[in-house]
């Protein structure tokens, strides 16, 4: 892991911007946090583009790092910078166009988006989560945070680090992830949006039937993809806090 920049908001919490090879990086670390007190670490999940979500991602990181908590990210293969895929490119136009034209995303569409991705990019969260852990300041236990779903399910059933995790039910899902999601035990907090355009709420629903945990709770509310309440948003901090402090 190679720093690139670093910097000390205005409410503390320093904010450096790094590079695991070629995958960038960003990793929030509160003020309170020291070798002697190392601050529990969350992993912020997100879509792709990590400079067009960076407004998001750094409120989510700065919220976390008033609970005395550390968080990073990194960017996903075939987003922001980062090399282009071209089954990925056109996984991604044939969704569109079933999307456009109000046909439904059928299984191969979702395989081909989906799988890769998750086959690429667990291994590159897991090194990344390797390299954060050794350093000084930064300690378990380990949440995930939003993101392409199948991805976090994949982490939570790969890396025993993680200790519990809130997912959002917002993108498409293949059924081998789906089948994957009853290996699931960790502590879960699944936020729906009711209205979500761009999600099957039936899957989402089977999705959390699926996950094996004895702890986990499904808050849906109404409205759009982007239209999360702030106060689902707190219950799912409140719900990492009493987790992993």
């Amino acid at each position: 892991m190679h720093f690139t920049s670093e910097r000390r908001l205005d409410d503390g919490v320093l904010e450096r911007r790094f590079t695991l090879g070629d995958i960038p990086g960003i990793l929030w670390t509160p003020a309170s946090a020291s070798a002697s007190e190392p601050a529990p670490l969350i992993l912020l999940g997100h879509p792709g583009g990590l400079d067009k979500m960076y407004p998001r991602l750094a409120g989510r990181a700065r919220h976390s790092a008033a609970d005395g908590f550390a968080a990073a990210t990194i960017e996903l293969p075939g987003s922001g910078n980062r090399p282009r895929r071209a089954a990925l490119e056109q996984a991604r136009a044939d969704m569109r166009r079933a999307v456009e034209a109000g046909e439904p995303v059928g299984d191969e569409i979702v395989d081909a988006l989906v799988l890769p991705l998750v086959e690429e990019s667990v291994p590159e969260w897991r090194a990344a989560l390797d390299a954060l852990l050794s350093l000084p300041g930064i300690g378990g236990p380990v949440g995930y945070s939003g993101g392409v779903i199948s991805i976090g399910i994949r982490m939570a059933v790969a890396d025993p680090r993680i200790s519990a995790a809130v997912l959002f039910a917002g993108s498409f899902v293949p059924r081998a992830v789906l089948e994957e999601a009853r290996q699931v035990t960790i502590p879960l907090h699944v936020l729906l949006q009711w209205d979500d355009e761009g999600n099957d709420r039936q899957v989402a629903l089977d999705l959390f039937d699926a996950f094996g945990s004895k702890e986990k709770t499904l808050q849906a509310n109404m409205g759009g993809h982007t239209g999360v309440p702030r106060f689902a948003g707190e219950a799912a901090a409140q719900f990492l806090a009493r987790h992993l402090k």
